[in-house]
C-alpha cells in the first residue's frame, strides 16, 4: 500500500509541476520524509491525508483507492503525457491466487500419489 500511494503522490506532485520540497513544506515535514513517502518506504503519509488531499485538489478515496498503478508515460511532441501502461491491482491479485492454487493442487497431487503407491504396492 505504502508503494501504490507514494507513487499517487509522485505522480500528482508532478503533474502539478511540485518538487519535493514545496509539497514537504505544504506537509510541514521535511523533503527526506517526504522522499520516503514517495518511494513507498514510509507509511508516514497516513498523518498527512488531508493536507495531501487538499494540495493536490483530490477526495480522499481517489487516493486511497487500489484499483489502477500507472507504470510509465510518454510524452508527445507537443508535451502531452500519455499513459503506456496500467497494471490493475484487482487482476494482479487474482494472478497471485492462481498461482498459489496450482502450487496447491501439485502439492495436493503429489501427495495423493504417494497414498495410492502405498495402496498399490
Amino acid at each position: 500500500m505504502n508503494t501504490i500511494i507514494g507513487e499517487k503522490v509522485r505522480r500528482l506532485r508532478t503533474q502539478k509541476g511540485l518538487s519535493q520540497e514545496q509539497v514537504a513544506e505544504h506537509l510541514h515535514i521535511s523533503q527526506s520524509t517526504y522522499a520516503r513517502i514517495e518511494k513507498g518506504d514510509s507509511n508516514s503519509w497516513v498523518n498527512y491525508l488531508e493536507p495531501i488531499c487538499t494540495l493536490f485538489e483530490i477526495q480522499l478515496d481517489e487516493l486511497l483507492k487500489l484499483d489502477s498503478v500507472t507504470v510509465g508515460s510518454i510524452k508527445n511532441n507537443n508535451g502531452a503525457v500519455y499513459n503506456t501502461g496500467v497494471i490493475n491491482q484487482l487482476s494482479e491479485k487474482l494472478i497471485a491466487q492462481y498461482e498459489e492454487n496450482a502450487r496447491l493442487k501439485d502439492t495436493i497431487i503429489a501427495d495423493l500419489r504417494t497414498r495410492l503407491a502405498k495402496y498399490e504396492g
